[in-house]
């Protein structure tokens, strides 16, 4: 199992940011997804998931403003990031959205002026 998180950087308040997250070694196609973040000293924070069947759910922090999607053909599941706020900052991770679920290496996000 292999997941790879890319698209972050720098961006300022109001900006946007797509992540995409890359999979491999596993039947994509059947499994829910989901992108959390975490601020170095916090604790993880879910962000957003899909399910197989692309229904989606969003934290309220993000609720409006972000957009998770995947495509099968390409085992990939994106994260769009809009408005983003300063808070949003941080480092964030896709995973298989599972119990114990593997999880990518992290993607570093930064909202500042």
């Amino acid at each position: 199992v292999q997941l790879v998180a890319s698209g972050g950087g720098l961006v300022q308040p109001g900006g946007s940011l797509r992540l995409s997250c890359a999979a491999s070694g596993f039947i994509f196609r059947t499994s829910a997804m989901s992108w959390a973040r975490q601020v170095p000293g916090k604790g993880l924070e879910w962000v957003s998931g899909i399910y197989s069947t692309g229904s989606t759910l969003y934290a309220d922090t993000v609720k409006g403003r972000f957009t998770i999607s995947r495509d099968n053909a390409k085992n990939t599941v994106d994260l769009q990031m809009n408005s983003l706020k300063p808070e949003d900052t941080a480092i964030y991770y896709c995973a298989i959205w599972a119990p114990g679920g593997r999880r990518s290496q992290g993607t570093q996000v930064t909202v500042s002026s």
